[in-house]
């Protein structure tokens, strides 16, 4: 009898997550059914999305886990509208605190059979709810004068059990007294400040990827520390902060016009960011030094500070979950059940991220009807076997590609199934997608999406990066012919493609390498500035229908504007 287990994260960025006898069978964000970009809380259909996929009901279930941020008690009547689980059921229910799906969240992913655990966020579980606090050092804190929150957690795994080492707590409390600065979040975290940093920026504490692309384009001109990092713990110099903290956006006009003070900023936070992140690596591994560390919590999706660690030489062995926000802790909690509940063995590990729902030539062809388009004098379409060299013929040709194809990622990168395509060696690419296809500020880059076999040809390390979390510095000699995909500093956020990974998208860099000589295709998410990726083929032509995408691929159908297609 097949065992299911069900991951529910009640977070922002909410998810669900199916486990199939120990593998993710189906995994999806709330945000991509909802359109409500980060959104979480009630999990209704996110369940009934993975309930779908599998053919079963919730009463086939052997077991749910879910966690939250702020309460240990989940309840329907936290969460507006009626969940799966509000009447009684047979299927046991565990509820776990917000570091410990985190870090069973990077267990589970990681090929490692050993290792540490490394999470970083704004804020965890409150103190009184965490599960994971025996045998952990910890600091003296005044726990029952207020809310203290988890900021950074520290653990072994060894191959069966997950071990605390070290967690520090921050009390939650509103930043300062500036409205730019009302969080509700840590006040002494790492996260915490990067959020804070986003909101006095772009008026949006969630723009922390919008913050990392615009550091490039700052100084530091002398600026003085952060972060206090003393005796292994972190702390926020606000005296510091309210020093240059001290003009808030008020809209993208103002965030125009004093560009160089919120890009000064940026690269402050940034560079400060990056300092405090190496700080607690190297701390933390004094305490149990291991050759192998799994990270974690929404601080590990900086790139940069990725790259900056890596390059260090404190890791031997990092491995960074692709879904390491929020949107992941539906999958600690899914691999918690199986490995700590039902004593289960790590079962192999996904060889992919594409964890979404496939959508059959029916479902395209019922989109493309209810679309009301037409094979006509504006629209072309065509279903052919060969649609990858005919969309390799496309981007040779400059066109800007709309490519959707299987099950869509799980996490925050567009990965070769849900992305809009391009040529880099257009030098004006880059404004072209950002104003007439996203529509969003013209600072933002765009990443470079490369077979494995090619990696060292075209960027100095050279370093795999199947997930796009991990920055590389082009080489001088292609920094021209790439310029689409060059950021400010010289650095891109690489994608590394294998065959494995994702047979087609490799096979069309392969034939747009041999028609152009270039074996790196420009590669950002389907979606518009504040939409979530598209999930459904509805969805992937209603984006395409209303801006600039040239070509529409929904798989093995190509949809030209203008019969522009190569036949």
């Amino acid at each position: 009898m097949d065992t299911y287990i069900l991951g529910t994260g009640l977070s922002h960025d909410g998810s669900s997550v199916l486990l199939k006898n120990g593998k993710i069978l189906v995994a999806i964000e709330k945000e991509r059914l909802s359109r409500i970009k980060h959104d979480g809380g009630n999990d209704f259909d996110t369940v009934q999305y993975c309930l779908d996929f599998a053919r079963i009901k919730a009463s086939d279930l052997t077991l749910i886990v879910q966690a939250s941020n702020f309460e240990n008690n989940i309840s329907p009547s936290q969460y507006s509208g009626r969940r799966y689980f509000e009447k009684d059921m047979n299927t046991p229910v565990i509820t776990l605190s917000h570091h410990l799906a985190h870090a069973w969240s990077a267990v589970g992913m990681s090929s490692f059979q050993s290792c540490n655990v490394m999470v970083i966020d704004g804020a965890g579980s409150p103190y009184i709810h965490c599960l994971d606090l025996e045998g952990a050092i910890l600091k003296d804190y005044p726990f029952n004068n207020g809310m203290y929150c988890e900021k950074d957690s520290f653990y072994h795994f060894d191959g069966k059990n997950l071990i605390p080492i070290f967690k520090d707590f921050s009390e939650v409390r509103l930043f300062q007294d500036t409205p730019s600065l009302k969080l509700p979040t840590n006040y002494h975290s790492i996260g915490g400040l990067y959020h804070a940093a986003s909101q006095y920026c772009f008026g949006n504490l969630n723009d922390v990827g919008k913050l990392m692309g615009l550091a490039p384009y700052g100084v530091l001109n002398g600026k003085p520390p952060l972060f206090k990092l003393e005796n292994g713990i972190i702390e926020v110099f606000y005296e510091n902060v309210d020093l240059y903290f001290n003009k808030p956006s008020s809209g993208y006009d103002a965030f125009k016009h004093d560009f160089k003070h919120y890009a000064n900023i940026a690269r402050w936070v940034q560079d400060e960011t990056e300092k405090a992140i190496i700080y607690l690596f190297q701390e933390r591994s004094k305490l149990h030094p291991y050759a192998n560390i799994a990270y974690a919590g929404g601080v590990a999706l900086n790139a940069v500070a990725n790259f900056k660690l890596r390059r260090s030489g404190i890791v031997k062995n990092l491995y960074t979950q692709p879904a390491a926000g929020d949107n992941g802790i539906a999958i600690g909690c899914a691999y918690y059940g199986w490995h700590q509940i039902l004593g289960q063995q790590k079962a192999s590990i996904p060889d992919h991220v594409f964890f979404g729902r496939s959508y059959s030539n029916d479902d395209v062809e019922k989109a493309i009807l209810d679309a009301g388009i037409n094979d006509n004098n504006t629209i072309s379409i065509n279903q052919t076997p060969d649609f990858v060299a005919l969309t390799a013929a496309e981007l040779a040709r400059g066109k800007v590609v709309g490519w959707f194809q299987g099950g869509a990622e799980f996490g925050p990168r567009a990965l070769g199934h849900r992305s809009i395509l391009a040529d880099p060696r257009i030098k004006d690419i880059k404004n072209h997608i950002n104003s007439a296809i996203k529509f969003r500020e013209d600072f933002r880059p765009f990443a470079p999406s490369v077979r494995i076999d090619d990696v060292q040809k075209y960027f100095i390390h050279g370093w795999e990066s199947p997930y796009m979390i991990l920055i590389d510095e082009i080489k001088p000699e292609w920094k021209n012919q790439l310029a689409g995909i060059v950021h400010q500093d010289g650095t891109c956020r690489v994608q590394t493609v294998t065959s494995a990974f994702n047979p087609d998208f490799y096979q069309l860099i392969g034939d747009f390498e041999a028609k152009t000589g270039i074996g790196v295709l420009l590669n950002t998410s389907l979606n518009r500035k504040g939409m979530p990726i598209v999930e459904t083929p509805a969805e992937a032509l209603s984006l395409f229908l209303s801006g600039a995408i040239d070509v529409l691929v929904l798989n093995n159908f190509i949809i030209c504007k203008h019969h522009d297609l190569l036949l």
